[in-house]
């Protein structure tokens, strides 16, 4: 349910894998154009698809009969599609969430506002997430990734169908874990983008990724993570490639930043499309003020998005911070 970049690759993982698949588009202009000439030229352009993906427009269509429903939206567009999908989703499909973030007015996880809009056993919620560049995944490219769900078996259920020959899943229980990484790894990046439009090195891209995974560490431990969830893929493994690539539009939309363009502009360079990190600085930030924890790379990059902060201004914060041990 979502025929963005990422919705379209897991569409084409879930067929290689052996599966029927549906694919919802917004537009049903769009899902014509993919059904016809088998491309999604708006996000995957020049990429083939398989003939086990048909394209819709019409949500009953694509949800009719579904063993798994993929929600691929925004994370702040989930609820109200939600809304309307929510009578339409088969009373015992697992609902995996690829959405990385955090509902900007409640707080809530992805995980949390699927089983509150739909009235889902939260056993039924799975997320996907991992170091996964849709780009390099849709082009076949080696990489495996987390699937996370309290029922097991469903998550097993869902490493079976999403395990093509280039897409290894592996499964994990701590939902809570997943979807924090997933959502706080956003907010690095554009810190780590900004640096890079900066013209600043690999040391201080290290200290940005290493104090980020701390942080956002302590934000899931309060949450009630498993600690260990943060050096795996879902953690560790999602942020560095988030951090690193210039695939990555929360990196490249923090070099803008950090190259002195404003959030309008910088918006404007980027088809009128805002990064997650910049909607999930404010969303995160709220979290940690409510938990007690101090995130100071997160509240960095929410005070130049959204209070004016300028860049520099930020790095001689975070460098004038008081001394402290490195593990307490």
């Amino acid at each position: 349910m979502g025929a963005g970049s990422w919705g379209t690759t897991i569409a084409k993982v879930f067929a290689d894998a052996g599966n029927t698949v549906h694919l919802w588009a917004r537009r049903e202009e769009q899902a014509h154009r993919i059904q016809i000439t088998r491309e999604n030229a708006d996000y995957l352009p020049s990429l083939q698809l398989p003939p086990s993906i048909s394209a819709t427009a019409d949500a009953a269509v694509a949800l009719d009969g579904a063993d798994i429903v993929v929600l691929a939206v925004p994370s702040q567009s989930l609820r109200s599609n939600l809304e309307k999908w929510r009578d339409l989703i088969p009373t015992d499909a697992t609902l995996l969430s690829l959405a990385k973030g955090v509902e900007r007015e409640t707080n809530l996880r992805m995980s949390e506002l699927i089983a509150q809009v739909t009235g889902a056993d939260r056993g039924r919620v799975a997320v996907l997430s991992g170091p996964n560049l849709a780009r390099e995944v849709a082009l076949e490219q080696p990489a495996a990734t987390v699937i996370a769900c309290e029922d097991e078996n469903r998550a097993k259920l869902v490493q079976a169908a999403a395990s093509a020959p280039y897409f290894r899943p592996y499964t994990n229980h701590d939902v809570i874990g997943c979807e924090i990484g997933g959502a706080c790894k956003n907010v690095i990046a554009l810190a780590c983008g900004m640096a890079v439009g900066k013209g600043l090195g690999e040391n201080t891209l290290a200290t940005l990724i290493t104090r980020g995974l701390a942080e956002i560490t302590r934000l899931g431990a309060s949450l009630g993570a498993d600690p260990r969830t943060f050096s795996g893929l879902a953690g560790l493994g999602d942020l560095v490639a988030t951090c690193s690539s210039s695939l990555s539009r929360n990196r490249t939309f923090g070099e803008r930043l950090g190259r002195g363009q404003t959030l309008e502009i910088a918006r404007a360079a980027t088809n009128g499309q805002v990064a997650e990190g910049v909607i999930a600085s404010q969303a995160v930030a709220a979290l940690a003020q409510q938990q007690g924890v101090d995130m100071p790379i997160t509240r960095a990059v929410f005070a130049v998005c959204h209070e004016g902060m300028g860049v520099d201004d930020m790095i001689s914060a975070l460098m004038g911070r008081s001394k402290k041990s490195e593990v307490n």
